[in-house]
């Protein structure tokens, strides 16, 4: 403790002071002993005093003892700070140093990348500068090759493209006003005329082949097609010879497609049949034979014209796309053919041609769309406008409908296909064509119709039960028509044939109303639906509106004709079941109870001659209808209602009513009547 801070005399004190000291002193350990055990404070501060004059004594003598080495060491401490001086200054050169080195390299980075780009630029110079020099060169082996070597050779047409390519790039550099293709373009329109030449007389040649006769002239297109940029070349160069090849391309294929098809035509009609249809050959007309629209003598190899017969498989993908007919070969072999095999050889070979023109024109003369549909036309027309004369002239006198209408689904799928293969190029030839054939398939169909309303059956010859040929030529047209309308149904046709098949069915009702009979009505009616449902089955759909209507025919009359000849053997019984089962219905069932003798006679007639009218119904059945299978389902069908109504029968005569009759026993047994009438039932 420092006694002379505590001096209470000096100037400088401050009570506050003196507090702090005082009580920083009371908290030391010492002097908290000392309080504790009542040291006298003066007396302590004097030995601690005297302490520290003798440890005082003792650190001098300790330092004087190592003055030596206190003294080396200043020595060495002194030479140390030399050192760090100097070498401060040596950092400090050092630093000045490096900021000059990081100057001058910052300056090197600049120098650098201005020379990254200066030479960059030099780089982007030559390689245009280079460029151009190659491409205003004009090399010698391409001067040569031009003059001397045929246009057909590949080293020719290499020279061709890479003289092309000069020839653009001159013109570019022109609007340019580049000076160095002053240097060249005389050379450039020499060759360009010597090539311009070349190619013109090439081409023009080929062109002039396609006239020679009997020339195939799809071998020179095929040639012209290798060599399609040289009509590019002109095009680009030369756009007056150009034209001029093309205007004498489209002058000789017009001529050469129109003589081909016009002497193809012309050699076609000499293969179809002689004698055809005409005004007179419809369905209403009166047939002079007496056996039927199958008798009525005919030409060698000419087909019905009310039946398609073999005609339709010319809608087959083996005939609609097979090989054209070849006239002389048919002459030669006495072959004749229906209007429509022509019609489809003729229109195939134009329609192979016309597409495979089609693809050339695109391809060799590089146009598309409405230029390409232009530049066909103006080969094709011709030939497209002589095919349609003499189409109209032919149709308009023309009365074979189904030749008409194989025509027009022809002509649809031959459609399809070119849509197929994305050539719209005979479109408005294919329409052209359905314009003129469809209102002609309608006007004959139209006519057939007027004939069979105008139909007098009293001009029809003697009346027969048995299929009418009118009938008969109504379901082989029908069905024809139906099956050649599935692939393109059009709704006009269904609506035509509609109105055919009620004349029709009004002409028979017409004509069964001349028989005196019911039954005998009832027989026509049934054979006529029976015949024209088979022949629609078997030739068109089953579920045709034909079909289903002459269906739910056949099924009422024939029902009506079981009635019929169930009458005369077994009315009796008939009407006494119909009279006993609405009695019953009324519960006045006891009114018949005075019926005993009439009964008795219906029970002993039955049995005594049930199997005797059964047999001769049979027979009369199977002589009266012309299908074996439709006669057999009547008899079928007769005596099964015949059955229905015996059971009628006994549960009116089980009634409590009738209970006492003793008639009753003399019943035959229903088991053992439907076992009889199954031996009845003629097998198929």
């Amino acid at each position: 403790i420092n006694l002379e801070e505590l001096d209470l005399t000096t100037d400088e004190f401050v009570l506050d002071e003196v507090d702090i000291h005082i009580q920083a002193n009371l908290e030391d350990d010492l002097v908290k002993e000392a309080l504790r055990t009542g040291v006298d404070l003066r007396q302590y501060s004097k030995q601690v005093e005297s302490e520290l004059h003798r440890i005082e004594q003792a650190s001098i003598k300790d330092y004087i003892k190592e003055s030596q080495n206190i003294a080396s060491l200043h020595n060495q401490i002194a030479a140390c700070d030399s050192i760090l001086e100097r070498m401060e200054g040596m950092l400090s050169g050092f630093q000045s140093d490096l900021s000059s080195i990081s100057s001058e390299i910052q300056t090197l980075q600049q120098q650098s990348v201005s020379m990254n780009v200066r030479l960059k630029n030099r780089q982007a110079v030559r390689s245009h500068l280079s460029q151009l020099v190659d491409e205003l060169v004009v090399p010698g082996a391409m001067i040569c090759t031009i003059l001397e070597s045929p246009v057909t050779e590949q080293e020719f047409l290499e020279q061709l493209h890479e003289l092309n390519t000069k020839i653009n790039f001159a013109k570019e550099l022109s609007f340019r006003e580049t000076l160095a293709c002053s240097d060249i373009q005389d050379i450039l329109d020499r060759l360009k005329l010597k090539a311009v030449s070349k190619i013109r007389e090439f081409i023009l040649q080929k062109i002039y082949s396609f006239r020679k006769p009997m020339t195939n002239y799809q071998i020179p297109q095929n040639t012209l097609l290798k060599y399609r940029f040289f009509y590019q070349f002109l095009l680009a160069n030369e756009r007056t010879v150009a034209k001029e090849i093309r205007d004498e391309y489209v002058d000789t294929m017009s001529k050469i497609y129109c003589s081909y098809f016009k002497s193809y035509s012309s050699r076609l009609l000499k293969v179809q049949y002689e004698d055809v249809a005409d005004k007179d050959d419809l369905m209403g007309v009166e047939d002079t034979a007496k056996k039927g629209f199958f008798s009525k003598p005919s030409l060698k190899s000419r087909n019905t014209i009310f039946t398609l017969g073999q005609r339709g498989a010319i809608l087959s993908p083996a005939e609609l796309e097979g090989p054209i007919l070849v006239p002389h070969t048919a002459q030669r072999g006495d072959s004749r053919y229906p209007y429509e095999t022509l019609f489809r050889s003729q229109h195939y070979a134009l329609l192979d041609n016309g597409c495979r023109e089609f693809l050339f024109l695109s391809d060799f003369f590089m146009v598309v769309g409405n230029s390409a549909l232009d530049l066909f036309n103006s080969i094709m027309g011709k030939t497209l406008s002589m095919f349609l004369k003499s189409m109209s002239t032919y149709v308009s006198d023309c009365y074979d409908s189904i030749a008409i209408f194989l025509c027009i689904h022809i002509i649809l799928r031959f459609r399809a296909i070119t849509t197929k293969r994305d050539i719209p190029a005979l479109n408005k030839y294919w329409e052209a064509v359905l314009e003129m054939l469809w209102p002609r398939f309608e006007l004959i169909l139209e006519m057939n119709i007027h004939s069979i309303r105008n139909t007098d059956p009293q001009k029809l010859g003697v009346l027969d039960t048995r299929p009418h040929y009118i009938t008969r030529r109504y379901a082989e047209f029908s069905s024809a028509i139906v099956s050649i309308n599935q692939t393109f149904p059009n709704e006009r046709t269904n609506l035509l044939l509609g109105q055919l098949q009620v004349e029709v069915e009004n002409f028979v009702l017409k004509m069964a109303a001349e028989f005196p009979s019911r039954r005998d009505q009832l027989i026509f009616l049934i054979n006529n639906y029976d015949m024209m449902l088979s022949v629609l089955m078997e030739r068109a759909a089953d579920d045709s509106k034909e079909v289903e209507g002459f269906q739910q025919l056949l099924l009422a009359r024939t029902q009506e004709f079981i009635e019929e000849i169930l009458s005369p053997p077994f009315g009796g019984m008939i009407a006494f079941v119909k009279e006993a089962e609405a009695l019953m219905e009324k519960g006045q069932l006891e009114r018949l109870r005075s019926e005993e003798a009439r009964i008795t006679q219906l029970v002993r007639g039955f049995s005594s001659t049930w199997k005797q009218s059964v047999e001769a119904m049979s027979r009369d059945v199977m002589r009266s209808f012309t299908n074996f299978k439709n006669g057999t389902s009547i008899i079928q069908g007769a005596l099964t209602q015949l059955i229905q109504y015996y059971h009628g029968f006994h549960k009116v005569l089980n009634q409590p009513t009738f209970r006492s009759l003793a008639v009753r026993s003399e019943l035959i047994n229903l088991h053992h009547l439907m076992v009889e009438v199954k031996k009845h039932k003629p097998n198929f």
